[in-house]
């Protein structure tokens, strides 16, 4: 069994333990991200490009298909209008989606913050809306990826 696995498996089987193993708990969260091997270390990136390139894009990649499913939910529960646009107007009903509809942001937003360490966290809330940007241009940008390529619609 991958050591990945049986982080994930140790992570799941303590969400109900005592306060003491919380804390090893949310640190295992970072054993569960994926690598991404493209991203390399910039000595002149700034705190938040870091945090950009270390904690957001992984989380993004691990949370990957709960944000695909969650977004085609959204498009169901407006009668899939999505599909009869072009694609120029499906990029635009993304964006438009995730920048326009507060409560639709706030549930992405909310998948991809579940993942922080405490640390992280702590330090989200130093930089909110600079990191909020951030999320926000990413999850447009890998949803437009992701969609726009779909071939067969649902």
């Amino acid at each position: 069994m991958s050591d990945r696995l049986t982080t994930i498996r140790r992570f799941r089987g303590s969400i109900f333990a005592d306060a003491n193993n919380m804390k090893e708990d949310r640190k295992a969260i970072k054993d569960i991200r994926p690598s991404i091997p493209s991203i390399t270390e910039q000595h002149s990136s700034s705190a938040v490009e870091q945090f950009q390139n270390q904690t957001l894009r992984p989380v993004l990649k691990l949370q990957n298909t709960l944000l695909i499913g969650i977004f085609k939910d959204y498009i169901d529960v407006r009668k899939g209008k999505f599909y009869q646009l072009p694609k120029s107007g499906q990029a635009q009903f993304i964006s438009d989606s995730i920048k326009k509809d507060q409560k639709f942001k706030h549930l992405l937003l909310g998948s991809i913050l579940g993942h922080f360490t405490d640390e992280e966290f702590d330090y989200y809330k130093g930089e909110k809306a600079e990191i909020n940007r951030r999320i926000t241009t990413l999850l447009i940008q890998r949803l437009q990826d992701q969609l726009l390529n779909y071939q067969d619609g649902k």
